[in-house]
């Protein structure tokens, strides 16, 4: 009997300290994280707030004048451009994400499902610069022979790459939304005489209304925060996009193009970090209200 009481026990010792390892673990990588997430905030909001030492916080909000080498720091246009660029790019992308969802999750045969989800995901997983690379050879040639502009770039170049980008990630975390939606429901309104197409609209789609919300706000995070592929089609010219052909310049490739020719201590570096400040805000609300229409539907179900 001993023995076996030993080797139980042993057992028990080692499960027990094994669960404590890998709690202690996780505590610290989780405090890691936050640590580091911490210190990247904190240094980039510190390093922000020094652009309003230098210039008044209107002249950098309300300001259309971007010519930092005449110390003129104006962000308007540069702001007003990244809104319109991501409103753009949902107006293009969202339509089709959804509606395409929408077909593999309720009306698809099972073979194109087993096809489509697979190349869903795998676009994906494409790295930004080859969306970026066909749009700069392929989608801006083909704007300029259809509108007859000298120049292709411009928002409406950067917000279909964009919509490319963006729209596999919408159709897909959408597509798992819908399919989420408990079968008794259809049943439900199939039994009270409902037909296909109103079983999908009137009760699918507003029961899978929080992910696909979700998923739409995935992709504007996306489209927001993307550099690379902006980069190489909407022109790089900080002014205000009057026409979908203006070249034009957004938050993330304004600074991604002048942050390396900028002194470290000048205000035209911490203008520069309070647009990536501006960046890091955008996302935290976008993340929030994520997180804040999870919570009330965990609290519904």
């Amino acid at each position: 009997m001993k023995p076996s009481s030993k080797g139980r026990f042993s057992r028990y010792m080692r499960v027990r300290m094994a669960n404590r390892l890998f709690k202690y673990y996780f505590l610290f990588s989780i405090l890691a994280l936050c640590f580091v997430l911490g210190l990247v905030i904190f240094f980039i909001g510190k390093t922000a707030l020094l652009t309003f030492s230098h210039i008044s916080f209107a002249e950098f909000f309300f300001s259309f004048n971007w010519t930092p080498e005449e110390d003129h720091f104006g962000a308007a246009a540069i702001i007003v451009n990244t809104l319109s660029l991501t409103a753009l790019t949902l107006v293009l992308a969202v339509p089709i994400a959804v509606g395409l969802a929408i077909l593999i999750a309720e009306i698809a045969p099972k073979w194109i499902k087993n096809i489509m989800r697979p190349v869903l995901d795998l676009l994906v997983g494409i790295p930004s610069i080859v969306y970026g690379y066909l749009g700069l050879t392929v989608l801006i040639p083909f704007l300029r022979r259809l509108s007859g502009e000298n120049l292709g770039d411009g928002l409406l170049a950067a917000a279909l790459v964009l919509a490319l980008m963006v729209l596999p990630t919408i159709c897909r975390i959408s597509d798992e939304a819908i399919s989420m939606v408990p079968k008794k429901y259809r049943e439900a309104a199939y039994a009270l005489g409902s037909t296909r197409l109103q079983v999908m609209m009137r009760v699918v789609i507003p029961a899978a209304g929080r992910g696909i919300i979700t998923a739409v706000i995935m992709g504007m995070t996306r489209a927001i925060g993307e550099t690379m592929a902006v980069v190489m089609v909407i022109g790089n010219t900080a002014q205000l996009a009057k026409t979908l052909f203006t070249p034009a310049s957004v938050l993330t490739s304004n600074i991604v193009m002048q942050i390396s020719n900028v002194e470290f201590d000048s205000t035209w570096n911490y203008a520069l970090h309070m647009m990536a400040f501006l960046l890091l805000v955008i996302s935290f609300i976008l993340i929030l209200f994520i997180r804040y229409l999870g919570r009330k539907g965990s609290a519904k179900a």
